[in-house]
């Protein structure tokens, strides 16, 4: 039986990033916007950690169409600065035309929902949701593995826009915003549940054992603390696999821990 992998990160140099990214990596020289995890072969879920200084561009990610693979993602918030904030969907419904008038104008800015956001919190996004993550945040994001984005406003960036492809898929109305996390039993929650991926917080301060039964593509995420996973030392900012077919594995904390687990059962 195979134990679980750690993943090497990948560190993505970006306009909107920071070269603080504590405590989860060290600092770096330049500024950092994404860091992913990538397992060998890919998974169908990707793991990132985001920091940002700056405003990322106003997008929308397709569904799955024609064969080809989508993009739905959550966001869990771990830093915000005093005043942080992120778009989600729009503060009332816009027709088509309207959209595509405000997207070309910058207006589309003024008619998002901006939500203020806090660590701990946990937002759900579906494909068709259009959004942004605004200055200040750092946040670990779990996404269907593709890389697939329509822009519809980039502040100016000489950037290329996408707009009739975002028109085509984009949800012209509000979003829920946060979610409300379910307890599955102590320690343990579930925050989302789709069809791309499930995704549960674990939050331990003695010996726990996580059972991977039924599960399938599952990732471990050290969002604090450290400690051992099935006898290996882990800390936080590591991403593990967990091969599929795995029994059940020990998780002992030194001190405090909280880990995002998230699987789906499709493979």
């Amino acid at each position: 039986m195979q134990p679980p992998i750690r993943l090497e990160p990948s560190f993505r140099e970006k306009v909107w990033g920071s070269t603080d990214l504590s405590p989860w990596f060290a600092a770096q020289a330049a500024k950092i916007g994404e860091v992913w995890f990538e397992a060998r072969p890919p998974l169908p879920i990707l793991v990132k950690f985001l920091f940002t200084t700056g405003d990322l561009s106003v997008q929308v990610h397709p569904p799955d169409r024609g064969g080809e693979r989508g993009k739905t993602e959550m966001w869990h918030i771990l830093r915000a600065d005093p005043g942080a904030r992120i778009a989600l969907g729009f503060r009332e419904p816009l027709s088509e035309a309207r959209l595509r008038e405000a997207s070309l104008s910058g207006e589309i800015v003024e008619l998002l929902e901006w939500l203020p956001v806090s660590p701990g919190e946990t937002y759900f996004t579906p494909a068709g949701t259009v959004h942004a993550i605004g200055a200040g945040i750092a946040l670990c994001e779990i996404q269907q593995n593709s890389d697939v984005t329509y822009r519809l406003y980039d502040y100016g960036r000489p950037r290329e826009l996408h707009i009739e492809r975002s028109l085509e898929v984009a949800v012209r109305d509000r979003h829920p915003g946060a979610v409300s996390p379910r307890v599955l039993g102590p320690g343990r929650k579930l925050l989302v549940e789709c069809p791309h991926f499930t995704t549960e917080l674990l939050e331990i301060a003695s010996p726990f054992t996580y059972s991977p039964e039924g599960r399938r593509s599952q990732l471990l995420i050290a969002l604090e603390g450290g400690g051992r996973i099935a006898g290996q030392a882990f800390r936080l900012g590591e991403v593990w696999h967990v091969p599929d077919g795995a029994g059940a594995l020990p998780i002992e904390p030194e001190g405090r821990a909280r880990l995002l687990v998230s699987y789906n059962r499709n493979g």
